[in-house]
C-alpha cells in the first residue's frame, strides 16, 4: 500500500528540523537535516500503527 502525503517540516536551529504528517495526528519526527526527520518520523508511524493494530486485536477480543 502506498500513500503520497504532504510533509510538513519546522526548521529550528543548528539544522534540526520537526516533520510531520498532518493527515497522521500525533506522529512526529526530528532529526539534525529534513532527511532524517523524515526517517524518524516513518519509525513513528510504523509504530503508532503496530500499537494500533495491536489495540484492534486485543478490542476484538475482548467482544468475543
Amino acid at each position: 500500500m502506498e500513500f503520497n502525503l504532504k510533509v510538513v517540516y519546522i526548521p529550528s536551529e543548528d539544522d534540526w528540523y520537526t516533520a510531520y504528517f498532518p493527515e497522521i495526528p500525533g506522529a512526529v519526527g526530528q532529526g539534525k537535516g529534513k532527511h532524517a526527520a523524515l526517517a524518524n518520523l516513518q519509525s513513528a508511524i510504523k509504530e503508532i500503527f503496530e500499537i494500533r493494530r495491536d489495540e484492534d486485536v486485543v478490542a476484538r477480543r475482548a467482544e468475543l
